[in-house]
């Protein structure tokens, strides 16, 4: 099947692109996948399905929209942001939304869509597996690594991150946040900031870690915490959000209020009350080669 692959950098580390990165490496297995309309035109081929991330730039086929979440940030103009996504919504063949928070908030604002399925993402358990496990000699001095990493803005709550951490570590344990742009610096001889990582650094560390913190709020798929559960790091997330959905049997969960899917503003969370908890109920297959199979089977249904 020839597949282009519409409105991705496979340089970039973004959400999207990074899996976009991964499946299109499982893709390129057994199918012709282009990033390139100029790849396209070279080789005088037309691809027989397009999966579009987020928004369509052209439609050169059948279009399979990957929905990596809407706009619903009350302080932006979320209505005109949304345009262009529920212009390829009402386009595409078929939709494919990362969770089932993700499909019943777009729903909300777009209308039902009849051919569309909610594929969760996934990453390769192998090269988690085969990846190394980080040795340094600051993390050898402590017992039990934590861990949490994002591009962070206020409705990550890097602030609820480390507040759990304070709460409910032991005196030997550390946390370490990677990332760029951390709205909060605590000054703890237990705390480190590592910056921005490389995928292979990210993992390494992971498989350092014990917990993986995602406190964030209203996220819809994070692929961070797809790889920290595939690198063995004990999650512990929000209620809200389709952070569970992915987070693993026996995860953590923090108890918050439902949402109604209304414009909120999102950069003002509100805060959490670490005593409401329970333990994750909810499993999900994160193999990404059993993802892929998934989406060949949308794209099987509406190729040319």
């Amino acid at each position: 099947m020839r597949i282009f692959l519409d409105n991705v950098n496979l340089e970039s580390t973004s959400g999207p692109n990074s899996f976009a990165k991964k499946i299109s490496g499982e893709l390129r297995k057994e199918h012709e996948v282009y990033t390139s309309i100029n790849d396209l035109i070279d080789e005088k081929k037309r691809p027989e399905v397009q999966l579009s991330f987020i928004s369509s730039n052209y439609q050169l086929a059948p279009i399979v929209q990957r929905l990596d979440g809407i706009y619903f940030n009350s302080e932006q103009a979320f209505n005109e942001l949304n345009l262009p996504i529920e212009a390829t919504y009402q386009t595409a063949s078929a939709v494919i939304f990362q969770s089932d928070f993700n499909k019943k908030l777009t729903e909300k604002y777009f209308g039902k869509k009849e051919n569309s399925f909610v594929i969760r993402n996934g990453t390769s358990l192998k090269k988690i597996s085969d990846a190394p496990e980080i040795n340094h000699p600051v993390i050898d001095d402590f017992e039990d690594v934590w861990m949490c990493a994002s591009s962070w803005r206020p409705h990550k709550r890097l602030q609820e991150n480390i507040n759990y951490f304070l709460e409910y570590s032991k005196k030997k344990d550390c946390l370490i946040i990677a990332g760029e742009n951390p709205d909060v610096r605590v000054a703890d001889p237990r705390v480190f900031y590592a910056g921005h990582l490389s995928w292979i650094d990210m993992i390494s560390l992971m498989k350092r870690s014990s917990y993986f913190l995602h406190l964030a709020w209203l996220d819809h798929c994070p692929n961070v915490v797809v790889d920290a559960r595939a690198a063995g790091c004990h999650i512990i997330c929000s209620s809200t959000g389709g952070t569970k959905e992915i987070a693993g049997l026996r995860s953590t969960i923090i108890l918050e209020d439902d949402w109604d899917y209304s414009p909120v503003r999102l950069y003002e969370p509100p805060k959490m009350n670490f005593n409401q908890k329970i333990e994750n109920t909810f499993e999900s297959d994160i193999e990404i080669k059993n993802v892929t199979q998934e989406y060949i089977s949308v794209f099987e249904s509406v190729k040319l």
